[in-house]
């Protein structure tokens, strides 16, 4: 998210600088501002230092780097406008550009990337299906009742009514950031269960119960560590790639921190609170749904009048 997001004051912008960033990965598989923790990701942000000396930037061409560079200008007042991207030279002179490969790494890290989504998506569903039936019966109650066309899934303006409905008031820009978040097969509605998902990631992830279930769901043999071959079950179910194997060891490696070539459920917790998929353009937002599904879910058991 460009640094006019964190300080919540931001306009179109913000779109410039996100297309920024994935031109940025496209071009060497990773994101160009990372940290271990949220905090550290937006501290990386607002510093607003990109590197263009990790391969293969070196073999990048000036004209794109000066592309990445001005999309990616921390002052939204100065930053390169829509127009000028698309009159930029490396744009206009697309045809006559050289084509060679960037290396096999790019693509690597972008797959690895991808499972690392696919694995963080299936824990949050375990999470899911661990929760008591009232409570999902409560979100998926509030799903129906935004869902005004009832032909199961949200629209834009459903989930934006919906909110106003239950008493908050959500700038569109601000709703179509948390649509744009949620819609995980990216057909730009939200299903039933990617609404329960996602009030399932903005309220429970942090749970240390739910996390707990989830840890031991993926544990097959309950030695207390997610190893390899669990790991590989999990992620090769879906996706048999032939290289995947690699990518998977390349994961392991990334969340087994202490390098006992396992995963134990500390390390497991710090990797589904770490850089999550969803990133809201303002916590107030997510609050806002959150706490109107609690208030629910309490008036539901009782335990508040």
């Amino acid at each position: 998210m460009a640094p006019e997001v964190l300080r919540r004051n931001y306009g179109k912008e913000i779109d410039i600088w996100s297309t920024g960033v994935i031109l940025y990965i496209l071009l060497c598989g990773v994101p160009p501002f990372w940290d271990d923790t949220e905090e550290g990701i937006a501290r990386a942000i607002i510093r607003g230092v990109i590197d263009f000396e990790r391969d293969p930037w070196p073999k990048v061409s000036a004209e794109v780097k000066d592309l990445v560079r001005s999309m990616l200008d921390p002052n939204p007042y100065t930053r390169i406008s829509l127009q000028e991207v698309l009159e930029h030279p490396w744009i206009q002179n697309l045809q006559n550009a050289p084509n060679f490969n960037l290396g096999e790494n790019v693509g690597a890290r972008i797959k690895q990337f991808s499972l690392m989504s696919k694995f963080k998506k299936k824990v949050l569903r375990v999470v899911a299906d661990n929760l008591p039936n009232e409570q999902i019966d409560v979100i998926i109650e509030m799903f129906n009742m935004m869902d005004t066309d009832e032909n199961g899934y949200l629209s834009f303006e459903e989930l934006r009514d919906g909110l106003q409905k239950i008493g908050h008031s959500i700038g569109d820009p601000d709703v179509r950031m948390l649509m744009e978040a949620a819609d995980i097969d990216g057909n730009g509605t939200l299903s039933c269960e990617e609404f329960v998902i996602m009030v399932v990631h903005l309220k429970r992830i942090g749970n240390d119960e739910h996390l707990a279930q989830a840890f031991n769901h993926f544990d097959k043999n309950q030695s207390g560590y997610i190893e390899f071959e669990e790991l590989k079950e999990t992620l090769m179910q879906d996706d048999p790639g032939p290289n995947n194997e690699q990518l998977i060891k390349d994961i392991m490696q990334d969340v087994d921190k202490d390098k006992d070539g396992r995963i134990s459920y500390q390390e497991f917790k710090a990797m589904m609170l770490t850089g999550m998929d969803w990133k809201m353009a303002s916590r107030q937002y997510s609050r806002a749904l959150i706490n109107a599904v609690s208030i629910k879910i309490l008036r539901q058991s009782g335990q508040l009048k």
